[in-house]
């Protein structure tokens, strides 16, 4: 029986930034899925393959090297577990309690410049001005993103 996917399907990273692993790192398997997905062509049009924003702070935040993180998803083919155990060993087989948070903070705390965050809640159709942090309006960019695919018919 066909799955009616094909290697060509373009796909949408709906892992929010919010979410984290065993690890406990926040946008950890987000930036997996779409290193992944990028990998194999398949990360849906618009989406960076690792961007400046949450791609890079979790990259900088778990002491990673971005050239081999990249290099080491594309190459390897990891699942995320396997990921998350060449994370902990490029920190030395350890990543420190206080860093996760750290980066977790990072993670929660930010918040998209004000005329963006109009925009975005604009788009979707949230009209309550104290939805700012980005994680919130990430997610509901991407379920938007799903819904004009698929749930409108397209």
């Amino acid at each position: 029986m066909s799955s009616g996917v094909t290697t060509s399907t373009k796909v949408i990273p709906l892992i929010s930034s919010g979410t984290a692993g065993p690890l406990g790192a926040l946008h950890l398997p987000r930036l997996w899925a779409k290193l992944t997905l990028g990998s194999a062509g398949r990360l849906a049009d618009g989406y960076d393959f690792c961007g400046a924003g949450f791609d890079q702070m979790t990259i900088d935040g778990l002491g990673l090297d971005r050239e081999k993180t990249i290099a080491y998803v594309r190459d390897s083919k990891p699942t995320y577990l396997q990921f998350e155990r060449w994370v902990v060993a490029q920190n030395g087989g350890n990543v420190p309690k206080e860093t996760i948070d750290a980066h977790n903070r990072a993670i929660t705390g930010y918040n998209h410049a004000d005329d963006l965050a109009a925009d975005m809640r604009t788009s979707s159709g949230h009209d309550d001005p104290a939805t700012k942090d980005a994680v919130t309006l990430n997610m509901l960019e991407d379920l938007d993103e799903l819904h004009a695919q698929v749930g409108a018919g397209g």
